[in-house]
């Protein structure tokens, strides 16, 4: 058995990225990183890193110090003897070991540094509170995320940011944050205290949140403090309360917002637990989804995009403005917290029945052809000249928020880190179009921020001019109990997440590591690197094995045809998702199993199909989506075959 690797000294000589399958460089798509890229080609001539187009989202690591290789799952892989792998149990419940994090940062070293502008790390990066033999102790989870925080710097040696955000395991008890200033606002502020702006440490002080301006003077990722939103928070109540952390949030949101807007600035708004709403799953209390949503919708101009963790599963969820009912909010806390594959399942059904229930296109017009911008104001030119369809496809546009689907908003969860299925990194490339000798974060961070004399003097959100205490009118009861934003100006542009331009993102690479394989020749590799008495001679060097590999990439799949990340782009594929075309318009390769590409690079436990039983014609979109939420782990089929 191969002893657990400690924290430190986890660089090895010896270790190497294992080179992917490259995709020519093109001069509208940059190269899929992974293979083996020098850091130094994203640095100029002078040394200094200018940007790339590219940064990582991290999330879910779990890391967990007590992981014991051969130990058994149904310990948590503590103890016991099972079958537990060197580098992760995938598909259990077992926290992820050391020797994942170790072979993680030494791939992002040698794949990602130079090639990245900025990292977003979504939270949970302890271990699980499973064990009742060896619960947690906060001792533990502030030094795992210490040691994490060690890694990214030294890996990324200061040159670019990095914006953490509370996951609800870093915490304890888990699931529960009071109300700021606490013990874990006042701690991690130190933990976090390279990644934290020296001016916004009085605002994480008082409620877990910050901004971080990681392209300064054009860009800055807004660290939320989720816990507040959760619904499985017992120590909180939502966000209509002026005397609830949630609401002050919601205010502190707001006015960043407007700031950022008076500045012709962008953000990216992150967080750990999502926004979801589906079925069983009511992530956030209501009246903070409400809120979201409304300010999503209100600052649609400054917003570019939102990342999130948590779930474990590769999906997206629309926030939908329609759904705004903003005057009577009521909270509800009886959302699911079962991350079961079953309720996953039920999850991911019940969002495509949203999706189904979106406005389709009239009858006779492709869902490219509403969305495009170039048809919106043709007439005698676009191939759908009749008067009726002409007077259809404008009443479909009306429906959704005009031709960029403006109506709506989209949240991005990424898969996790941890193998709760198969180990994940996501890269998200963005238009840097005009911005490609801007100066960097590491180049001014200490000329972009605005310095108070001390902490006392740092306004707060709600005795600020602008709270909505300021402007309440009593006397009208209809009338919403906060502040309303303004809507974008009428002058103003549609927003980078809506038309692609500076600062949208274009696509995304999802990178996984196949453990089942890994481990796989990990056992081979040590069973024939023993001596005479069972000892492993060369221990090291199975870290060779380890590697990311490209499992999609939006650019240039097949599947999603996606042009960009754009609203009116997940508009397209959740469409086509929930098959909510009229007349079939879908191509063949879209309704039908034939031919689908079920990535057999992956290991799948199939069960025997039942004999007489006819296969189902599925829509090949749905069941791409389905497969990708597991990583590939499991598929549609897997659960069908188990259910029969």
């Amino acid at each position: 058995m191969i002893p657990t690797l400690l924290f430190s000294g986890f660089f090895f000589a010896n270790a190497f990225a294992i080179p992917l399958a490259g995709h020519e460089q093109q001069q509208q798509q940059q190269q899929p990183l992974g293979n083996g890229v020098s850091s130094s080609t994203a640095h100029s001539a002078g040394g200094a890193q200018r940007l790339t187009g590219r940064f990582l989202h991290i999330t879910d690591p779990h890391p967990d110090s007590h992981y014991k290789q051969g130990a058994s799952a149904d310990n948590n892989c503590h103890r016991g003897h099972g079958s537990a792998g060197y580098f992760g149990a995938d598909g259990t419940d077992c926290d992820a070991p050391i020797t994942l994090m170790n072979a993680t940062f030494r791939w992002i070293e040698r794949n990602l540094k130079g090639n990245i502008d900025f990292v977003l790390w979504t939270g949970d990066s302890a271990r699980h509170d499973r064990d009742e033999k060896m619960p947690r102790k906060m001792e533990e989870i502030i030094h795992l995320n210490e040691i994490l925080s060690q890694q990214f710097i030294d890996v990324f040696q200061d040159s670019i940011p990095v914006v953490p955000t509370f996951g609800n395991n870093d915490i304890m008890p888990h699931n529960t944050m009071k109300e700021g200033p606490n013990r874990w606002t006042k701690t991690f502020v130190d933990v976090w205290g390279k990644f934290i702006p020296e001016a916004e440490r009085h605002s994480f002080v008082e409620g877990g949140w910050f901004t971080s301006e990681v392209i300064p003077g054009k860009l800055s990722a807004i660290s939320l403090n989720t816990m507040y939103f959760y619904s499985s928070n017992s120590a909180v109540d939502g966000c209509d309360d002026k005397d609830e952390p949630g609401y002050e949030h919601m205010e502190w949101l707001r006015v960043q917002l407007k700031l950022l807007r008076q500045r012709n600035m962008k953000a990216i708004l992150i967080g750990h637990v999502p926004p979801a709403r589906a079925g069983p799953k009511q992530g956030w209390d209501e009246t903070c989804w409400q809120k979201y949503t409304l300010w999503l919708h209100q600052y649609r101009d400054v917003i570019v995009g939102s990342v999130y963790g948590h779930m474990n599963i590769d999906h997206f969820m629309f926030q939908d403005s329609h759904d705004i009912d903003i005057v009577d909010l009521e909270g509800d806390n009886t959302g699911s917290n079962d991350f079961s594959v079953q309720s996953m399942e039920d999850y991911l059904e019940a969002l495509r029945g949203q999706w189904s229930d979106m406005p389709s296109p009239p009858s006779g017009l492709s869902i490219e052809e509403c969305l495009d911008e170039d048809f919106a104001e043709t007439d005698g030119n676009a191939p759908w000249t009749d008067i009726s369809k002409k007077r259809k496809k404008k009443k479909f546009l009306r429906k959704i928020g005009g031709p960029l689907a403006e109506r709506y908003s989209v949240s991005l969860v990424s898969p996790s880190l941890v193998p709760e299925y198969f180990p994940t990194l996501r890269v998200i490339e963005y238009n840097i179009t005009g911005l490609e000798d801007m100066p960097t974060w590491s180049d001014i961070q200490e000329n972009t921020q605005i310095s108070y004399p001390n902490d006392d003097d740092t306004p707060s959100v709600l005795e600020s001019e602008d709270s909505p205490m300021m402007n309440n009118d009593k006397k009208n009861k209809k009338k919403p109990k906060f502040k309303v934003p303004e809507p974008p100006p009428s002058s103003a542009l549609p927003g980078p997440g809506y038309s692609n331009q500076q600062l949208s993102w274009l696509g995304y690479t999802q990178y996984y590591a196949n453990l089942t394989r890994i481990n796989e020749e990990v056992a081979l590799h040590e069973s024939t690197h023993q001596d005479g008495t069972g000892n492993n001679v060369n221990a090291t060097s199975v870290d060779d094995v380890f590697g990311f590999e490209v499992e999609y990439d939006t650019r240039n799949d097949h599947i999603y045809k996606m042009k960009d990340l754009t609203v009116r782009s997940y508009f397209d594929l959740a469409s086509r998702i929930a098959n909510n075309i009229p007349n079939t318009l879908e191509s063949p390769d879209d309704t039908n199993d034939d031919g689908y590409d079920s990535q057999k690079k992956k290991k799948k436990k199939k069960g025997k199909k039942k004999k007489g039983k006819k296969k189902k014609n599925k829509n090949r979109t749905w069941k791409t989506f389905f497969d990708r939420a597991f990583v590939g782990y499991l598929d549609i089929n897997d659960l069908e075959e188990t259910e029969s």
